[in-house]
């Protein structure tokens, strides 16, 4: 009670935003998941409503059962929404590779700079007769 701190998170940057993604991409396919339980439990209900129970058995547009229509466009937008989080909304998409690109760039940058200053002074006339000579 007295003697409580808080405690101070021990992730870094990089494994932060890399858990906020993962989440952000769970709750997508939580979503995804749902959406499909809804049209399997809706389906079987509208067809159970038409065929079992006799609704709206007359109504028929285009010679075809009320329900086929309606089932049709629910699933072209599952199979939108499904398209959406596997190739639209990837986990790790074109943002992330290039943020990740130009870090590795970056340090890159620091090591050749790093490995500069290390080199005694007369090294440089060196490294274009040794690529010369190549």
């Amino acid at each position: 009670m007295f003697g409580t701190k808080k405690k101070t998170p021990q992730i870094d940057k990089e494994q932060l935003e890399l858990i906020k993604n993962a989440q952000k991409r769970i709750k997508q396919k939580k979503s995804l998941y749902t959406h499909f339980i809804l049209f399997l439990i809706g389906s079987v209900a509208l067809i159970i409503a038409n065929l079992g129970l006799h609704i709206g058995e007359t109504y028929k547009p285009l010679g075809k059962d009320w329900f086929i229509f309606i089932v049709g466009f629910w699933l072209l937008i599952l199979i939108y929404h499904a398209f959406n989080v596997f190739v639209i909304n990837r986990f790790m998409g074109p943002t992330w590779q290039q943020h990740q690109l130009d870090k590795l760039v970056a340090k890159q940058k620091e090591g050749i700079e790093k490995l500069k200053t290390k080199l005694p002074d007369n090294e440089p006339a060196i490294v274009p007769a040794i690529e010369k000579k190549n």
